[in-house]
């Protein structure tokens, strides 16, 4: 026998439902709730293992087959790493750059967040350059009809997503 009673069902509905952050004030507001100070946890600087897996997606992004090769064409691994790493730098310092002249330190979780998202536009900005002067662009399928490429601002937004995403699995962990 089951119980469907609209009580069990509303007691189950509400265990399993959970709020959604609905913007970065939010998470400032819940970590309050939760008792957690922004001094034992922070948004930026990322940890040097989070850095690593930044530049890890980087060198899978730009030597494997993803939305960029098929249009600018893949990169050999040993140099797709080494253009990871100078990506990887360089955005992580004007990132911080941008941090230092915002304040002595990144003091708020919101703070933080904005920080994070400058350095995750330079990787995404940097490696697109990356890719573009490397004009690898494969020769045309013979037998595939004409597909024109997707808008600039398109790839680019796919490639800060695939960047944020790997930023994403690393800070949960």
């Amino acid at each position: 026998m089951s119980d469907d009673s609209p009580a069990t069902s509303s007691a189950i509905t509400g265990e399993n439902e959970q709020e959604q952050p609905q913007s970065a004030d939010n998470l400032s507001s819940k970590m309050e709730k939760m008792n957690i100070s922004s001094s034992s946890f922070s948004i930026w600087p990322p940890t040097s293992r989070t850095r690593d897996a930044v530049i890890n997606r980087l060198i899978e992004t730009l030597s494997n087959p993803s939305v960029l090769s098929k249009r600018y064409g893949s990169i050999p691994s040993e140099e797709a790493s080494s253009i990871a790493k100078s990506i990887e730098e360089e955005s992580y310092d004007v990132a911080a750059s941008k941090a230092a002249a915002n304040s002595t330190s990144v003091s708020s979780i919101d703070e933080g967040i904005e920080i994070l998202q400058v350095y995750s536009k330079e990787i995404s900005t940097r490696m697109l350059a990356a890719v573009k002067s490397k004009g690898a662009t494969p020769a045309p399928d013979p037998d595939a009809s004409e597909i024109s490429a997707p808008p600039e601002s398109d790839r680019a937004t796919v490639a800060s997503e695939e960047v944020s995403s790997s930023i994403g699995n690393e800070s949960s962990a």
